[in-house]
């Protein structure tokens, strides 16, 4: 186990203090961390706290995750680590030919951003089954039911999930089936107010009764074809019913003496590899931690990771490198010989040489650890919800090309560029941190300033998720979090980065969660942080 020693201080503004415990989960919502506290109370794994605790946020924080999401994970079971790919594939009547008959205008395909031609096969469920039958204890009836007596009994919602679910009204409020679910009084639910979705306790329950197997082959799978066609999609039962999540082994690059692991495409984890690979050639720590010159030399390093992202990243069978080619030394040595260190460089993707989202962590005594996420993509995805099933379809369809060139196109039963990335860390070969930032784009370069806070300025967790961020935007223009110094915005600016202040925390600059184990001994437990920047909690005993 690392030696590592925090400097335990937190010299920015925040109302959190980390927490310490043998059992810990950290969420972006109290009642999910507190179920998953609840299963492992009763005995039950860190992946019974997980699934509980997922479960939940479908329920509390629907704007961001619901039932029908997608999900990913990786797992530390003791011994090694597992990474479980949940995302959806594009149904099999998903052809090019189909979006341009539908879609197409003016010879060129018109994306849709909503509605039922963005929603691939949802995964959350799979994963929630697939990680209970190897990791759960308790049964899985047991572990779904915290969000089952919430969504049909109500909770009061909270401030920040409010603002967004207000915010998405506009835009879905005509969707089929959203009103009914998610506008109970004609509007979005108020701050306190009780919100209860008593049709998904129901769907909850027959999820834990059938071991998920409904939502994909039963009469949950038959409602959501039915629904899907009747609203001029092609979902079929055989596409639910072939539907499989995949396990995976995580890639990872070494930072500092760390070893940090991604899930791998079609996920954007590789993106924090790259970066952290081209940091590894600077000395940021003799630096000051939150100097022009470092956050300078992070921002160009997330710059030619995303340069290449997405150019590169699609569906593994269709990219044409592979993320060993992406993540070389001698690759990754060209890139970080392209970063000026007194300017600003808008960056081309290389040549490798050729061969709204919830996250959530939970750790238990016995030292399993798991770090998850699930995401319906965009504020309630779709905004699709399956009438009298209180399923909300993600839009993760959104994440295809439309460009025949492209080796992320549209096509049947591939998965599509996918942002959502769980993340872990390792030390000569032991776990070390479970952890993740959600939010779009954010999330690699949430994973790279966080980290560079803990290993490079050894900044203790919570103090690393507090700190002001930046977000490198897709066309490489920059927004900087309103809590920055002004004399690290203004030299930014003096390099040439454009950049604006924006105080819009919730999906501009991410919330993580990050569970830090303190020592190889187990007595010794762990430290977990949950982000200022949503309605979370960190929670354990």
């Amino acid at each position: 186990m690392s030696s590592i020693t925090f400097n335990w201080s937190n010299p920015y503004p925040t109302v959190r203090i980390p927490l310490f415990a043998r059992n810990a989960v950290a969420t972006s919502h109290p009642l999910a961390a507190q179920a998953g506290v609840r299963m492992l109370l009763r005995g039950g794994s860190a992946v019974d706290a997980a699934i509980a605790a997922a479960a939940v946020l479908t329920i509390v924080e629907p704007v961001s995750c619901g039932l029908g999401s997608d999900a990913f994970a990786i797992l530390w079971d003791g011994e090694k680590l597992h990474g479980l790919n949940a995302s959806g594939t594009a149904p099999q009547g998903w052809t090019l030919d189909y979006f341009r008959k539908k879609h197409g205008v003016d010879g060129r395909i018109a994306q849709p951003q909503r509605g039922v031609d963005t929603v691939t096969l949802p995964g959350a469920v799979s994963a929630w089954a697939a990680l209970h039958e190897r990791f759960g204890k308790l049964a899985f009836e047991e572990v779904l039911e915290p969000a089952a007596e919430i969504a049909e009994r109500g909770y009061s919602v909270p401030p920040i999930v409010a603002h967004k679910w207000a915010a998405a009204i506009p835009a879905l409020r005509d969707q089929p089936g959203f009103a009914a679910a998610f506008m109970p009084r004609g509007r979005a639910p108020e701050v306190g107010e009780r919100f209860a979705l008593p049709d998904a306790a129901r769907t909850l329950r027959d999820i834990g009764r059938t071991r998920g197997r409904s939502f994909y082959e039963g009469e949950l799978a038959e409602k959501i074809v039915a629904f899907s066609r009747e609203n001029g999609g092609v979902m079929s039962r055989e596409d639910l019913a072939g539907y499989r999540p995949e396990w995976v082994d995580p890639i990872a690059k070494r930072y500092r003496g760390y070893d940090v692991h991604e899930i791998p495409p079609n996920g954007q984890g590789i993106a924090a590899l790259i970066a952290l690979g081209i940091l590894e050639r600077f000395d940021l720590a003799s630096l000051p931690v939150d100097s022009p010159e470092s956050q300078h030399l992070q921002i160009e390093a997330m710059k030619l990771a995303f340069a290449d992202l997405y150019r590169y990243v699609a569906d593994p069978r269709s990219m044409e490198v592979t993320p060993a080619q992406m993540l070389d030394d001698a690759y990754l040595d060209s890139r970080a010989a392209l970063i000026r260190p007194d300017r600003a460089t808008h960056f081309d993707f290389g040549m490798p040489k050729a061969g709204g989202t919830v996250y959530l962590s939970a750790a238990d005594e016995n030292g399993m650890m798991i770090s998850f996420i699930q995401s319906n993509y965009m504020g309630f995805g779709s905004g699709l919800v399956v009438p009298g099933t209180g399923i909300s379809l993600q839009n993760r369809g959104v994440g295809f090309s439309m460009d025949p060139q492209s080796a992320n196109v549209v096509g049947p039963g591939k998965r599509p560029f996918h942002t959502i990335i769980p993340a872990f860390l390792t030390h000569a070969g032991k776990p070390v941190m479970s952890f993740g930032v959600m939010g779009g784009d954010m999330q690699p370069q949430g994973h790279l300033q966080t980290l560079v806070r803990m290993l490079d300025y050894r900044q203790q967790p919570q103090a690393a998720c507090d700190a002001p961020r930046w977000k490198v935007n897709r066309d490489f223009s920059l927004d900087v979090e309103s809590t920055m110094s002004p004399a690290t915005v203004a030299a930014l600016q003096a390099r040439g980065h454009a950049l604006k202040s924006v105080d819009d925390p919730y999906m501009d600059f991410g919330s993580g969660q990050f569970i830090w184990r303190l020592s190889e001994e187990v007595d010794h437990g762990y430290v977990a942080a949950s982000d200022s920047r949503r309605d979370g909690h960190a929670a354990g005993f």
